[in-house]
């Protein structure tokens, strides 16, 4: 898992091929004006969702891990609580192929409180509960391929 602001991304760009793109699109997409839901940048390798939504709050938080995807998630509004766990060990349900989530009954680790212009980024072993924060709340999460092929 990886926290930081949106002009310090350059210093992750090398740690996968995706990464350069992800954040080039983050820094130069007009963002605010994305329409809900999935918005595709490379195809099934890389795309981005965009959401805006109230925050849920931390009870009945439930972790998810996704095995194809890397997860990018930038705030745009609102401040999100999230909740990590380093490699979870309570399925709460079967991983789901078709939309690549897994979810968990390990409560989080860690908060993350994430204002406007950051980004956080799940690696597969990262367990996370987005959308956890209070009031609206408008991200955009990319998700990259695990399989940069």
């Amino acid at each position: 898992m990886i926290l930081d602001r949106l002009e310090n991304a350059e210093r992750y760009e090398n740690i996968h091929p995706g990464f350069k793109a992800a954040f080039e699109f983050l820094r130069t997409a007009d963002l605010g004006n994305l329409p809900e839901g999935r918005n595709d940048i490379d195809g099934n390798r890389m795309y981005a969702v965009v959401v805006q939504d109230l925050g849920k709050g931390r009870d009945g938080s439930h972790l998810e891990t996704h095995r194809k995807y890397i997860d990018i998630q930038f705030d745009l509004s609102g401040c999100d609580c999230i909740g990590w766990k380093h490699i979870p060990v309570a399925e709460r349900k079967a991983y789901d192929e078709k939309k690549d989530v897994e979810l968990h009954d390990d409560p989080p680790e860690l908060w993350l409180e994430t204002p406007p212009g950051t980004f956080v980024i799940f690696f597969p072993e990262d367990a996370h509960a987005p959308m956890e924060g209070e009031g609206m709340l408008h991200k955009v999460i990319v998700k990259v391929a695990v399989d940069k092929r």
